[in-house]
């Protein structure tokens, strides 16, 4: 499924595809997270809930404050109501657990203010890569606790110790070295079209995307064979781009993926063609020919990499299913 988080509704789809916008950042943000220590270990755990959202469990509690519902998506820069909220939420945050958002960015994002994005440019090689990290706050009555209700301007207060996230590496063409204002930041694609259809007649037309097949696809490749981590895909199609979903939060965990994206990168690319071919006509499974023929030529040593990654099934608090996700960084 394609993501839209960063990106705002412009006429063209082909620009809301391959750009990712900076639009407004905040410093005092910007200090707090520069003078952020993530030295030492982290202290969360990881999981999936049974919707396939990913989230940290957190050692100790933290309190989300009411923030407004309300932003004009043409409006660049957030209201000083929520921006002055969201200051007061990452100081709490970082104290609890530095690690997360180290060394990053702020991002806003007038199209999805409950989604605050953060951000740094890394470079691997002569490779340039985003990496964008959302944090949702939305409320969910199942798992966080109210401590001032809310109503139809602003959300809830509530405290919980599950911090549901999202980070991922994504390849760019250009990196400014102070990113500022307005500015864009170009993906890399590798992939030509995921749209290859509709379904449905009238009111019930549904289009038909392969991203989630790719995915499947990309991931698969480089396991270890018979090796199951739903609902984990390490490396991902997003914006017609090969990514990857980081959940080593951690500056270090973060940048230990980097060769690990440009080398499967660079494996993938003259292929292409032929994987997104045979996925038009079909959902992925390991009989396809295509992968067959590249799995047989992925060292052995790549596919250690992943020989520790291990995802637990449970029930919740609440009987629901949840998954808990165990990877050591290389």
């Amino acid at each position: 499924m394609l993501n839209w988080f960063v990106c705002i509704v412009v006429p063209q789809m082909e620009q809301i595809l391959s750009e990712i916008r900076l639009h407004y950042t905040d410093r005092t943000i910007n200090e707090q997270l520069q003078n952020v220590h993530a030295d030492g270990e982290t202290s969360y755990t990881r999981h999936f809930d049974q919707g396939e959202d990913f989230f940290v469990r957190l050692s100790q509690p933290f309190r989300v404050p009411q923030l407004p519902i309300h932003h004009d998506i043409h409006e660049p820069r957030p209201k000083e109501i929520y921006i002055a909220r969201l200051r007061s939420f990452i100081s709490e945050l970082t104290g609890i657990e530095p690690s997360i958002l180290a060394d990053l960015a702020y991002l806003f994002d007038p199209t999805d203010i409950l989604r605050p994005g953060f951000f740094r440019i890394y470079r691997d090689a002569e490779q340039s890569y985003l990496y964008l990290v959302h944090i949702d706050l939305t409320f969910r009555p199942q798992i966080h606790r109210i401590i001032t209700r809310g109503d139809n301007d602003t959300t809830p207060e509530y405290e919980t110790n599950q911090l549901f996230v999202e980070a991922d590496l994504v390849p760019i063409e250009t990196a400014p070295d102070e990113p500022g204002a307005e500015t864009a930041f170009r993906v890399q694609q590798s992939v030509s079209q995921t749209w290859i259809g509709e379904t449905g007649r009238g009111y019930f037309v549904q289009g038909i995307w392969i991203d989630r097949e790719l995915t499947k696809f990309f991931t698969k490749l480089f396991l270890p064979k018979g090796k199951r981590v739903y609902p984990y895909y390490p490396f991902t199609c997003k914006y017609r781009a090969i990514c990857y979903s980081v959940i080593d939060l951690a500056p270090s965990g973060r940048q230990a993926w980097l060769p690990v994206l440009r080398r499967a990168s660079d494996y993938l690319k003259p292929h292409m063609d032929e994987i997104q071919d045979a996925l038009k006509t079909q959902e992925f499974t390991e009989t396809i020919q295509c992968f067959q023929d590249l799995k047989k030529q992925v060292p052995p040593e790549w596919e250690a990499e992943y020989s520790d990654l291990r995802v637990r099934a449970y029930l919740n608090d609440s009987d629901q299913k949840e998954y808990a996700l165990d990877h050591e960084t290389i």
